[in-house]
């Protein structure tokens, strides 16, 4: 099995409710730029070596990118919600009112 295959296979969640589509693009989003953060660490690791200076660097300026990524990630999820809750208040008071 290639990594590629493992990675696939960890990302997958079979028994997760679907989270709709601006969150799942959200999710997909700070995926993306978390393996991307991690790739290129690596790539630059590889050429600099682990220790020492630029990798240092490298690990924190990947971890800010990841935290900035997963909080706006977070934001979109709590906005999606908050908005959702608020619609469906409004659609039930709005169209299950009782005909007097």
């Amino acid at each position: 099995m290639t990594e590629f295959d493992k990675n696939s296979k960890e990302n997958e969640q079979p028994n997760k409710k679907d989270d709709g589509f601006i969150k799942g693009i959200s999710k997909e989003a700070n995926d993306f730029i978390h393996n991307t953060v991690d790739t290129s660490g690596k790539i630059i690791k590889s050429i600099t070596g682990e220790g020492g200076l630029v990798g240092k660097t490298v690990d924190s300026s990947g971890s800010i990118v990841k935290k900035v990524s997963e909080k706006g990630s977070d934001v979109i999820g709590k906005t999606v919600d908050n908005s959702s809750k608020t619609f469906k208040s409004i659609k039930e008071k709005t169209f299950n009112r009782k005909n007097k």
